[in-house]
């Protein structure tokens, strides 16, 4: 069987790290892979040194500089990309110069790329930047019917629901409050997906291999994978309480509210222009569906419950004292 010398793009994000550290560390992965390149913008963040001590070779990615990132591809034999949109404002130009340079490495013929669900439904000028997913896919995509180019020849495409993590923005007011605090309406429903499960998707797809590249069950597929359950804000409130033992509440909030409690984190404010933007999508009635079927049949287990979700995260989110209401 062929190599599998993999290279992850935004790999000090999180999403980047936790499909990284899947691949180095988990043996079902790691036994089918050759090596793991991590592109990273910031070389002196500690994921960016978790990386290195797991095995990876670490390379600082400068946007701009297409010419390195060729040089890279060619230097650690990169057959195949993961190629994950950072949080910042230039990514769509930052997707397309790094699927350029694959094309020019002429090594890369794997690419799979995590978009975003959601994103088809998203109007470019209500939510633009959930629309750029649609851009960077196309660009990604476009390479399958160029004959003169390695990149297009086994893509796959993850669109991620809505990450559950994002809900930790709020521990603040869970801890503090005893308040889930949201500004997506009270009857609409979404289902939040934990970063581990895409991450799980991603890494069986970019391990699995076939005669073309990619297993045949996943080459060419778009994925939708998101959480299993729909939830409207008191369901999520109530798989809390049961997870916590103890009693939150929703609070649907205006997004004048959303964007200040957002504007408290340390989160490049594209990524905060995301999510306010998804749960404008949540508002509009256009998340009122699970797509479950991806993670079955690629990894064979069930996704994570949103009362597991919130078990993992109890430390982060648990009220302080009981909370009277």
């Amino acid at each position: 069987m062929s190599s599998r010398n993999i290279c992850i793009t935004s790999a000090d994000g999180q999403t980047g790290f936790l499909i990284a550290e899947l691949l180095l560390s988990d043996n079902k992965f790691r036994s089918k892979i050759d090596s793991v390149t991590a592109l990273v913008l910031d070389p002196a963040s500690p994921k960016a040194k978790e990386l290195v001590s797991l095995g990876a070779v670490v390379v600082a990615h400068t946007p701009g500089r297409e010419r390195d990132v060729v040089s890279t591809l060619k230097k650690t034999g990169c057959d195949t990309l993961c190629l994950i949109p950072p949080a910042h404002k230039d990514k769509v130009d930052i997707c397309i110069e790094l699927a350029s340079a694959a094309k020019k490495a002429g090594t890369v013929s794997n690419v799979l790329l995590i978009s975003s669900a959601g994103c088809d439904y998203a109007e470019r000028d209500r939510q633009p930047r959930l629309r750029e997913f649609v851009d960077i896919e196309a660009v990604v995509l476009s390479a399958k019917g160029d004959a003169s180019t390695e990149l297009g020849h086994s893509p796959c495409v993850i669109r991620a629901g809505f990450y559950a993590e994002n809900l930790l923005l709020y521990s603040e007011q869970a801890r503090n409050e005893g308040l889930l605090p949201l500004p997506i309406g009270e009857s609409h429903k979404f289902a939040p997906v934990a970063l581990g499960d895409v991450a799980q998707v991603a890494a069986h797809v970019l391990s699995g291999k076939g005669p073309h590249g990619f297993d045949d069950r996943h080459r060419g597929q778009m994925m939708v994978v998101t959480g299993p359950m729909l939830c409207a804000g008191k369901e999520l409130a109530e798989a809390a309480s049961k997870a916590l033992g103890q009693t939150m509440e929703f609070e649907n909030i205006s997004e004048r509210e959303a964007k200040r409690v957002l504007k408290a984190q340390d989160i490049d404010d594209s990524e905060k222009e995301y999510i306010l933007e998804y749960y404008s999508l949540v508002r509009e009635g256009k998340t009122n569906y699970i797509a479950t079927t991806a993670f079955h049949d690629v990894t064979g287990n069930h996704p994570t419950e949103p009362d597991e979700f919130f078990r993992m995260y109890s430390l982060e989110l648990r009220p302080k004292k009981k909370v009277k209401h």
